[in-house]
C-alpha cells in the first residue's frame, strides 16, 4: 500500500504521516525538495527524533546544502526505495509538500541525468535555436535566453525522452489536508515567529558563516531572505516579512499544482480535534 499525503506548509501532514503511519506499520518517505538536506531543519520545518515516534523515515537529511540535489536524483532514489519496500510487502506513506517531486516519483516522468552544462558562450541565441529546431520544433522565444540554453543542455545530454506524465506507475492514494486560507495565513505567521523562537537566525548564520552558497540556499523559503539580511541589504524584519509573504505566495502555487496536477481526496483539518481527521483519512484508505 502507498499513501500520499500532500499539503500547503503548516497544515499537519507531519503529523498525520506518523498516526497513519503506526496504524498501517508503514515507513515515510520524504516528499519535500528541502528536507533531503542536512543542516537545514527548523527553517523547513523538517520532522524532529522526538516527533518520528520510531517511525523509519527515508531521504531526510541525506544530503550537504552544497550539493545540487535534482528531481532526478530524487526520483532514482525515491522509486528505488520504493520498489524495495512493495518487494518486502512493506506499506509506505509519501509526506511532503513538493507536487512535482511526488508527481515525478510516482508517474510516468522520463529523466536522464544531465552530466553536462554547456553554456554556449559562442554561440548567439539565433544559432542556438536552429540547434534546436535541428531536432523538433520549438515554441521558446529567440530572446529566452535562459530557457534556449536550457533546452539545447537536454539534447545534448540525450534528454529527449518521451513520457506520458500522467500515467500511473504504482498504485497509491493521495490525500490532501486543507484549511481555508485566513486560517493558513495565520498560520504560516505564527509558524514563522515561531521558527525564529526555535532558532532560525542561529542556524541559517552558521550556514552563511560556512559560506554556503547554492541552489538549496538560493530557493529555501527562510534562508534567501535571511542571507540579504547578514548580506545588510534588508532589515531583520524586513526578512521576517519576506519569510511570511513568500510563505504564502508557495502555499498559492502548492494549491494550484495540486488541484491541476494530481487527483487528490482533500480533507478539511480539523485543527480542534486531529483525531476527526486521521479518521477521515482511515475511511479515505480503507475505501481505496
Amino acid at each position: 500500500m502507498i499513501v500520499v499525503i500532500v499539503g500547503p506548509t503548516g497544515v499537519g501532514k507531519t503529523k498525520l504521516s506518523i498516526e497513519l503511519a503506526k496504524i498501517y506499520n508503514a515507513v515515510i518517505i520524504n516528499g519535500d525538495s528541502m528536507q533531503v538536506y542536512k543542516d537545514m531543519n527548523i527553517g523547513t520545518a523538517k520532522v524532529t527524533e522526538e516527533e518520528k515516534q520510531g517511525i523509519e523515515h527515508f531521504l531526510f537529511d541525506i544530503k550537504d546544502p552544497r550539493e545540487n540535489y535534482t528531481i532526478y536524483d530524487y526520483q532514482k532514489d525515491g522509486r528505488e526505495l520504493l520498489d524495495k519496500f512493495l518487494k518486502e510487502n512493506k506499506n509506505v506513506i509519501i509526506v511532503g509538500g513538493s507536487g512535482l517531486y511526488i508527481k515525478s516519483l510516482l508517474y510516468d516522468y522520463k529523466f536522464q541525468n544531465e552530466e553536462n552544462n554547456y553554456t554556449f558562450d559562442d554561440l548567439t541565441n539565433e544559432e542556438i535555436l536552429n540547434e534546436i529546431e535541428k531536432h523538433y520544433k520549438t515554441d521558446i522565444h529567440i530572446n529566452n535566453r535562459k530557457r534556449l540554453v536550457r533546452e539545447l543542455n537536454k539534447i545534448k545530454n540525450g534528454n529527449t525522452i518521451k513520457s506520458d506524465i500522467h500515467k500511473p506507475l504504482y498504485n497509491f492514494i493521495t490525500i490532501g489536508l486543507t484549511t481555508n486560507r485566513d486560517k493558513l495565513y495565520e498560520i504560516v505567521n505564527n509558524r514563522v515567529d515561531k521558527m525564529i523562537d526555535d532558532g532560525l537566525i542561529s542556524e541559517v548564520k552558521e550556514l552563511y558563516d560556512n559560506n554556503i552558497h547554492s541552489k538549496a540556499i538560493e530557493t529555501g523559503i527562510g534562508y534567501k531572505e535571511l542571507y540579504d539580511y547578514f548580506d545588510n541589504k534588508i532589515s531583520l524584519d524586513e526578512a521576517i516579512d519576506l519569510i511570511k509573504k513568500n510563505t504564502r505566495h508557495f502555499i498559492k502555487r502548492q494549491y494550484t499544482f495540486f488541484e491541476h496536477q494530481m487527483e487528490v481526496n482533500f480533507i478539511d483539518v480539523d485543527f480542534n480535534n486531529f483525531n476527526n481527521t486521521i479518521n477521515e483519512a482511515k475511511k479515505l484508505i480503507e475505501k481505496n
